[in-house]
């Protein structure tokens, strides 16, 4: 991250420095004038973020806690466990990392960003509990992230909206498109992430976990011989339920995509009131003391959200620079050309570029693309910047944002894997939108 920090920042300036010095010259203000304004207005969105993240954070990881307590994250985790267990080989079947990336997974498929961004923090926190070296990734990280950049959505929430109130006569027509597109980054985040990982240096979580000072027990012999005991006391790694359990579960979410695509636009507002009355009534079922428990929870949510903010502030700040330097602008004026013949019409550029950076200012560049009566929301470029809102994430704030919680800052290969399938994405969402939209 030090080096992509820098290198944001350092072309942002050189680049509005250049069209101070040898640009013409008129317009309101300067370039660098223009630079200054985003750097401040920037690192107060950024605190602004947090702040409005702080209250989501607590409600969903109030929830979290409550199904914690019950068993809820474990009875999917071996619902799931087939396959999971090949995914993430270095985490216990049944540890709490697993159901908490279960759960993050599932909320992005429902497009819940804000319910998928407190699952995934605690995914992290789990993950970096089986984390001898603090402050550097494992390759369960890099694999987790990889995934959360690209997916697979079932029902793009937010987007289906947008295009319903610009008066798309197919405001769920995007769903086909979605679907397609992320599972196709899906399966290259896995490939890229294990793939990198060969040629990235060692993974610490297949070092031996510290161990605590033994020299004067007379166990301490046998401690050393076993360094994994420690950490997996209580998993039972062999616990799961019978394949057939698993095989129909999993037939079951085959059968609900159909479902999504058909009554989306019906299903989307019920999947949050849902969620909370399903995991509180769960919390009831299991004799959990549901108020006692979410508010301990929301406690974590609300001190988590606080300490991510240093880290937004710098990614968001370097964007900011990006984008108001002109440098953004340029690469579309670069590359648009190329990219209008592999089906990336130059309108569409900017979306795809700015997606990874900042998910406000792509979806800002969607909606006044879709409400151009020039372009409009049914038409190809309208039905690609939405496929391609709801099918790729905010790489850099979901790198900040989840290892900032952590403190972890040597993330190995993490960035490239992600970004491989963010720009598998685009590819897969180009593809969904020519030939299923013909």
């Amino acid at each position: 991250m030090n080096i992509v920090f820098f290198a944001i920042v350092a072309v942002a300036f050189l680049f509005a420095a250049f069209h101070q010095v040898f640009g013409p010259a008129g317009g309101d203000t300067t370039p660098i004038e223009e630079l200054s304004r985003a750097v401040v207005e920037s690192a107060g969105g950024a605190v602004e973020l947090a702040i409005g993240l702080i209250g989501v954070m607590a409600l969903f990881l109030g929830l979290m806690k409550v199904a914690e307590e019950g068993g809820l994250l474990r009875i999917i985790s071996r619902l799931i466990r087939p396959l999971m267990v090949r995914l993430f080989p270095e985490v216990p079947p049944e540890h709490p990392a697993m159901g908490a990336i279960i759960l993050n997974m599932s909320a992005n498929a429902l497009g819940l960003g804000n319910a998928a961004t407190p699952f995934g923090i605690r995914a992290m926190q789990e993950l970096d509990k089986l984390n001898p070296v603090k402050g550097t990734a494992t390759n369960s990280m890099a694999l987790f992230l990889a995934i959360n950049t690209s997916s697979i959505t079932l029902l793009p929430t937010g987007v289906i909206a947008l295009r319903a109130s610009v008066g798309s006569s197919d405001p769920a027509g995007i769903l086909p498109t979605t679907l397609f597109a992320t599972m196709g980054s899906t399966i290259i985040a896995v490939i890229a992430a294990k793939l990198y990982a060969r040629f990235a240096s060692p993974d610490p979580g297949k070092q031996p976990m510290p161990e605590a000072d033994t020299a004067d027990s007379p166990d301490s012999e046998a401690a050393k011989s076993e360094p994994d005991e420690a950490w997996a006391a209580g998993y039972d790694t062999d616990a799961g339920y019978p394949l057939w359990v698993s095989t129909l579960a999993l037939a079951v979410l085959v059968c609900l995509i159909p479902l999504t695509i058909i009554y989306g636009e019906v299903i989307s507002p019920w999947i949050i009131p849902s969620l909370i009355i399903g995991f509180l009534l769960f919390g009831v079922l299991r004799r959990v003391r549901i108020y006692e428990v979410f508010v301990e929870g929301a406690k974590d949510g609300f001190q988590v959200a606080v300490k991510i903010i240093p880290y937004l502030v710098a990614i968001l700040v370097a964007v900011g620079m990006f984008r108001a330097s002109g440098a953004m602008e340029a690469m579309v004026g670069l590359l648009g050309d190329f990219t209008a013949k592999a089906g990336l019409p130059a309108e569409a550029l900017p979306m795809a570029l700015l997606r990874p950076l900042s998910g406000s200012g792509a979806y800002g560049i969607m909606a006044s693309i879709i409400q151009d009566p020039a372009v409009g929301p049914d038409s190809y470029v309208g039905y690609l910047v939405s496929t391609l809102q709801g099918s790729t994430e905010t790489t850099f704030y979901v790198l900040a944002v989840y290892f900032g919680a952590i403190q972890v800052r040597r993330i190995r290969h993490t960035m490239a894997a992600a970004l491989t399938a963010d720009l598998a994405g685009i590819v897969f969402a180009v593809l969904a939108c020519t030939y299923i939209l013909g």
